[in-house]
């Protein structure tokens, strides 16, 4: 019998489709999501579906597929993506049966569309030039796949985009028997622009470790060649193609988008409202204050979380205010100093484009109440502004990702902690706020709650 594992993050429109599909292959007994702690409805639908979830402990794929491979019962597993609906028919059926007739030990799943980007521009040159035995893959990068369970435990799991090659290469080393299977027509979701360069350097990463394992000498020089003109073939094709985003709206959250602050509704709805006023009275260290506000959420569940900002309200014109921009070019993104368990949930209900915060940290369902600041919100050499953790250093970081140049930047907020990026944006807009200050650094000011006015700077 077969288990199907399905890493999942906030696959709710697809997962319910994707464990009915499985159950209906007869060779399968047990379908496991892992969920990546995803911010919308996976879980409860993954469920009500039949599977049995499993909630990751660290965010990641590689470690969501261990965690699947540890929990199954079965000696055959078969992994397929979260997003695809539907598959083709007989795709399980196609990859379990090398194994269950005992002519492989590892399958991998080929789909009948062209390879992706990252896939012809670094994987496919970067196995020719090290591991020319894995050349003949079409699809090396796919995560369709099927193998014996005694295999896969004995592999060490990349926890980022270099997880599928690197399983490809661990199983080449350990002499499995390896196919690779067409399944059908899968429609191409690729990845934005702004993720390949991500993906390519993780990609090349597995690739070049796993080649040291094999290759103790250096590298000769025309391979080394070889690696440079593929890394400059792949910088590119992201610079002429991310040419196209070249301006960027970033809005603050609390009492700029929503007409209250988040933790706020959190401390009336919890109980802590005392706590949390004697914590801002006394503690003048952001960082630290943002640490000590997050240990007032302990024990809360994602569930309780969700429930709270969804009846939080909006500004109005919000949702059509980002159509707005977006239809004009613009990138939209959020920063803020909440979590992104709400901030992403937010960026999905007004069509935002991305999100920058702080990671809550979850277990079994539950805040730790451990706070992880990214580095982004840190300053460096290159920062532009003197403060040491501020938006503006998230701005920078976001203007880099995006290839956006700051003078086209729009920020939109309304208390001092946006006083900076309001300052170094092109366009700073101070919306309904109540600090003066703001108020002068500003090009524009909003004291309606309606983004209607920032229409015309579009």
């Amino acid at each position: 019998m077969l288990t199907v594992i399905i890493p999942a993050l906030n696959e709710e429109k697809t997962i319910a489709q994707v464990i009915k599909f499985c159950f209906s292959e007869p060779a399968v007994s047990e379908v496991i999501v892992v969920d990546d702690t995803s911010d919308d409805n996976t879980v409860s639908i993954a469920r009500e579906a039949g599977a049995n979830v499993l909630i990751s402990a660290t965010r990641g794929k590689g470690i969501s597929m261990k965690e699947g491979i540890d929990a199954a019962s079965n000696d055959y597993i078969v992994f397929l993506d979260a997003d695809i609906d539907p598959y083709p028919e007989q795709s399980i059926s196609k990859l379990a049966t090398p194994l269950l007739e005992d002519k492989a030990d590892f399958v991998k799943g080929a789909f009948a569309r062209n390879a992706g980007r990252v896939t012809e521009l670094v994987a496919k040159p970067l196995l020719t030039i090290l591991f020319p035995g894995l050349s003949h893959f079409s699809q090396p990068l796919s995560g369709m796949i099927a193998g014996k369970k005694s295999f896969f435990q004995k592999i060490e799991f990349f926890n980022d985009y270099g997880v599928d090659i690197g399983i490809l290469i661990d199983m080449y080393f350990m002499k499995a028997r390896v196919q690779e299977v067409n399944i059908g027509y899968i429609e191409n979701k690729s990845k934005p622009w702004e993720a390949l360069g991500k993906m390519s350097r993780e990609v090349s990463r597995a690739i070049l470790s796993r080649a040291q394992r094999q290759h103790n000498d250096e590298l000769s020089l025309e391979s080394v060649n070889s690696l440079e003109a593929i890394q400059r073939e792949m910088n590119n094709v992201l610079r002429e193609n991310l040419s196209s985003y070249h301006k960027m709206l970033l809005l603050d959250m609390d009492d700029t988008i929503l007409k209250n602050r988040f933790i706020n509704e959190c401390a009336d709805a919890f109980g802590f409202r005392t706590k949390l006023d004697e914590l801002r009275f006394n503690e003048k260290d952001s960082i630290i204050l943002t640490k000590r506000i997050g240990l007032l959420l302990k024990n809360r569940t994602m569930d309780e979380l969700l429930h709270v900002i969804s009846n939080m309200e909006m500004a109005e014109n919000i949702k059509e205010m980002v159509k707005h921009y977006k239809e004009r070019g613009y990138l939209v993104g959020i920063i803020s100093h909440s979590y992104t368990l709400i901030t992403n949930y937010v960026r999905q209900q007004i069509g935002a484009d991305f999100s920058m915060a702080h990671q809550l940290e979850f277990f079994e369902g539950k805040a730790t109440g451990e706070v992880n600041l990214p580095s982004y919100f840190f300053g460096s050499p290159e920062s532009i502004c003197g403060h040491s953790f501020c938006k503006t250093n998230v701005m920078q970081h976001a203007c880099e990702k995006y290839n956006v140049k700051m003078k086209n930047c729009i920020a939109v907020g309304d208390s001092k902690d946006d006083r900076c990026i309001i300052a170094y944006a092109g366009k700073g807009v101070a919306f309904c706020t109540t600090d003066e200050m703001l108020e002068k650094i500003a090009d524009k000011n909003i004291r309606e709650r309606d983004f209607e006015p920032l229409l015309a700077l579009a």
